[in-house]
Formats: C-alpha cells, sequence, structure tokens
C-alpha cells in the first residue's frame, strides 16, 4: 500500500478525537504535517509528522498530497479553495460550507484543478446507522410510513467555544448536518420542509435546538436535536405498515476515540451496553420481536474510500455534491424557522 502523505489544519477535538488517530491506525496514510497556531499539542503524538505554524507551509510542501481542514466553519472557504489551487486533494470537515453557493464554488474549483473533494460525514459509518439503512432496505417493516431521528446531548451551560459563540454556526449546522446527510443518503432531497430553531439554555447565544421536518410525498422524516436531554429516549424510531424498529443510544466509536482505543481493533464499533435496537413486525408470514442485532461501526471506512478514490480513481462514497445538499436544506430549513414557512424545492 501507498500511503498518502497527509496534513492536519488542526488539532483541536477533530484533529485529537477522529482524523488523528483514524488516519495513524490507516495504513493507507502518513500524517506529514500538523498545523498548530500556538500550542504544541500534537507534539510527538504521530511519529514522523512536523508541526507547523502557518498554512502556507503546509500547502507548499510538495510531498503533501491531501489537506484536511478541520479547522472551524468559517475558515472552509479560506481554506480549502487554498490547498486545491496548491493541487492537494481536499477533505472538510463537516458542514461542508456555511452557503451552498459557496459549496458551489469549491465543486467547480476542484473539477478544473482535477484534485477530490470530499466531506467528512463519518456518521454514514455509525452501526445504528447502518442497521437501519438494512433494515429499511430489507424490507422488514413493510412501505415505511413514519422516520424519526434523535441527536442529543445534556450540556445545560454555554461553554467558551466558538460553537457557542453568537457567531457560532449553532446545533443544526453542527449535529443536524450529520443527519440530514444520513437522510439524504437514504431517501434522496424532499419536497419541501419545515423547521423550529430555539434557543433553549439559559444564556445561549446561538440556536441549541431544532425540529426539522423533511416531507416526503411516501412517508413522514423528522430530524431532531437538543443540548437539553438528560435522559435520552430512542435516537432511531421506525414504522412502517407492517412493524416497528427502535433503536437507543448513539455510536461507541467516538468514545473509544476518546479514550484512545485504537481503530478498527478487536471489537471495534459495537457495544451492546452502549447501543441497543429493537424490532416488532411481522413480515411474509414470520413473526419477528425483540432485541436486533447492531452492525458494527466503522470511522475507517471513510478514509478506505478516501484511499481508493486518489490512488484507484474509486467513486468517493462522500461527495462534494452531497455535502451540497446537506447545506441547501440547512440554510432552507433556518429560511422556513425565521419566517415560520415552509419551504419548498
Amino acid at each position: 500500500m501507498n500511503p498518502i502523505n497527509t496534513a492536519l489544519c488542526s488539532y483541536g477535538m477533530s484533529g485529537v478525537v477522529f482524523h488523528g488517530p483514524l488516519l495513524e491506525a490507516h495504513s493507507g496514510y502518513k500524517i506529514g504535517k500538523i498545523l498548530e497556531r500556538n500550542r504544541n499539542d500534537s507534539k510527538g503524538k504521530h511519529q514522523g509528522a512536523q508541526l507547523v505554524r502557518n498554512f502556507d507551509a503546509l500547502i507548499n510542501d510538495p510531498s503533501i498530497e491531501l489537506v484536511v481542514v478541520n479547522t472551524p466553519d468559517h475558515l472552509h472557504m479560506d481554506m480549502a479553495p487554498r490547498a486545491m489551487k496548491a493541487g492537494k486533494h481536499v477533505v472538510v470537515e463537516k458542514p461542508f460550507t456555511l452557503k451552498a453557493s459557496d459549496a458551489d464554488q469549491l465543486i467547480d474549483l476542484a473539477e478544473k484543478q482535477g484534485v477530490i473533494l470530499s466531506v467528512f460525514q463519518n456518521r454514514r459509518w455509525d452501526g445504528v446507522y447502518l442497521t437501519v439503512q438494512e433494515v429499511i432496505r430489507s424490507g422488514k417493516l413493510g412501505r415505511l410510513v413514519d422516520f424519526e431521528v434523535h441527536f442529543d446531548r445534556f450540556r445545560n451551560y454555554v461553554k467558551e467555544s466558538w460553537k457557542d459563540q453568537a457567531n457560532g454556526t449553532g446545533t443544526l449546522y453542527n449535529l443536524g448536518s450529520h443527519l440530514v446527510d444520513q437522510a439524504l443518503n437514504l431517501f434522496g432531497m424532499p419536497d419541501r420542509l419545515f423547521c423550529d430553531t430555539r434557543m433553549l439554555r439559559d444564556g445561549a447565544k446561538t440556536d441549541d435546538s431544532y425540529d426539522l421536518f423533511l416531507h416526503y410525498p411516501e412517508f413522514k422524516c423528522m430530524l431532531r436535536s437538543s443540548y437539553l436531554v438528560k435522559e435520552p429516549g430512542p435516537s432511531f424510531m421506525l414504522h412502517g405498515t407492517e412493524g416497528s424498529f427502535l433503536a437507543w443510544g448513539s455510536d461507541p466509536q467516538e468514545r473509544d476515540l476518546k479514550a484512545g482505543i485504537v481503530p478498527g481493533s478487536k471489537g471495534w464499533g459495537v457495544d451492546p451496553t452502549f447501543s441497543h435496537a429493537k424490532i416488532h413486525t411481522d413480515i411474509e408470514g414470520e413473526h419477528l420481536e425483540g432485541d436486533y442485532p447492531l452492525l458494527s461501526g466503522n470511522y475507517l471506512a471513510y478514509y478506505d474510500n478516501v484511499y481508493e478514490a486518489i490512488r484507484n480513481n474509486a467513486p468517493l462514497a462522500v461527495t462534494a455534491q452531497q455535502a451540497r445538499d446537506v447545506i441547501r436544506i440547512i440554510e432552507a430549513a433556518y429560511k422556513s424557522s425565521h419566517k415560520g414557512e415552509v419551504v419548498r424545492f
């Protein structure tokens, strides 16, 4: 395997918890450079990686092939095009951009430069979500009539983080970009939507809750997140003409990454104590009721695909066009919430 020499644009939460460990564990990548403007947190963490203090030192290195733009959202439109103009392939942390028109500019530039451009929608490889895909495609519930998904957390205070400040992008861009991507990956674009965003926490400066209804002619689809859910209910609720599927919990991969467990190690991506699911349905004369086994999650699969796209011209699993459609939905959702009206596509 010919490793791709890769650079990280920051070493905050996404670099420490996600990109750094995933790239380190994958034999198809070598972390060559890490940008930290003032800190030295990455020092000694990734063998052979050079710590640099400015972006030019990163993109002007001819040995760097792939740049991971995992900086705060508002910097994506500065760093991603500069990297592509330097001839680098680019992975952008979600959310892709803040405006769909910006996403279109990046897509056009990637095509012009002949480079790979993808967005880190890692939660397509959550075990619970992979199981939901399998249940829908198997037809075990009959015709799907109701799809509801929650991505909730409990943090009843406002952090100093840029995400919680008045110029932060809010929960719809942050957590919502995962759920919108999952829905579009399953069902495609809706014909219309309605959204209600709120600032529920004391002292909140940006939205920390949303209810987003995506309208499809055949079934209902509701996406929801809140930072004030101390006792969560099901994360996925699917109802069909023949039965129901419910899942609780999220995915153990983020927890294990934070704990320093090596991605892909034994037992990776599934933990019955962390998440579980139940089914109750009758299909083709068979009655199914009780616990339903969850598929293993695998965030490394995202970087498997990017490697194959760069080295072997394989199609991308997460395209920039798909990520642009996520931003189209989010922009329309804010318009709906601010005006209190349905937005049609």
